[in-house]
């Protein structure tokens, strides 16, 4: 009987590498604990988790001899660890793997949206470009003031390229951070004031939910910007879609959303709004990453040795 369940949609060659070391029982979804039986659910020891439902207290206690719940992605917060600490569960998670192709993603997206880049390929494919002339001017990006709001390793990793493009760099964080001369605001109002573009990089979780306040938003301004490769959950986003459809401010480049990937239907209404599938890691090789860290995760357990990515 399998001590390895694994949980969520995988990719062929994460679901190959899961058999050949684990031989794991598959499941969908939490939801389909309950359709396991007795003797299967006694024998988990180690849960491999990919998906955004909740694992929390009751999923866990329909597994009582659970130690390991090893998270597909750097963002944990469907798993309540919380709850996990109770039970002397231990949380792992897939850090700095995918820090490149999210930062990569966010910064692309700040140049769609202020260079127009989407809506310029669909008027030269259109054949507008050779009909009805040039497209129209856009705005610059060099040069801009952008604030990170969080500036874990993903934050830290956009800054860094937003400097090769001359930007005037501003954070806000926990802490102040040793940085090459980058503007740290204690307080996000001031920090959204103070910036054009404002990107943010929080973890996600009941700790930071709704963060960007509709205050937050206004306070950027009609030429403000926001990007947002988080959790839908860091944003207020009815008030981002109230100042987005009243002019409050310019636009908004957005990997995720509230109850992705059903995104209230307003947002494809807005043309200054660059829209990405939640697709931030979103790459063969750094997927590949994520799944062997999160398979050494379990081999580590299984195996009575220290975890690499612990994360309680």
């Amino acid at each position: 009987m399998s001590a390895t369940l694994a949980i969520g949609s995988y990719a062929e060659n994460d679901l190959s590498a899961l058999r050949a070391e684990f031989d794991p029982v598959f499941i969908a979804g939490p939801a389909d604990l309950v359709g396991l039986s007795e003797a299967v659910r006694k024998g988990i020891k180690a849960v491999t988790y990919k998906g955004h439902a909740p694992f929390g207290a009751a999923e866990m206690d329909l597994l009582p001899n659970l130690g390991i719940v090893a998270n597909f992605g750097v963002g944990y917060d469907a798993i309540d660890v919380t709850a996990a600490d109770a039970r002397g569960i231990k949380v792992t998670n897939t850090p700095d793997v995918l820090n490149d192709d999210v930062a990569d993603l966010a910064v692309a997206m700040l140049l769609m949206q202020m260079r127009e880049m989407e809506h310029a390929s669909a008027w030269a494919r259109s054949g507008n470009w050779k009909s009805k002339g040039e497209y129209r001017l856009n705005r610059k990006a060099s040069g801009s003031t952008v604030g990170i709001v969080g500036l874990g390793r993903i934050g830290r990793e956009i800054a860094d390229r937003l400097a090769a493009f001359k930007m005037d760099l501003h954070y806000y964080a926990r802490s102040e951070k040793e940085t090459p001369g980058w503007t740290y605001h204690s307080d996000p109002v001031a920090l959204a004031k103070a910036v054009d573009v404002l990107v943010i990089a929080l973890v996600g979780g009941a700790s930071t939910e709704k963060f960007v306040t509709k205050e937050m938003i206004e306070a950027l301004g009609p030429r403000g910007v926001i990007v947002n490769i988080s959790r839908g959950t860091t944003i207020d986003e009815a008030a981002l879609l109230d100042a987005l459809e009243q002019g409050k401010i310019a636009g908004a480049a957005l990997d995720v959303f509230l109850n992705e990937p059903n995104i209230d239907p307003r947002f494809y209404e807005l043309p200054n709004v660059v829209i990405q599938p939640h697709q931030g890691s979103g790459t063969v090789e750094t997927r590949a990453a994520m799944g062997q860290l999160q398979r050494d995760n379990v081999a580590a357990f299984h195996a009575g040795k220290p975890l690499l990515t612990a994360v309680n």
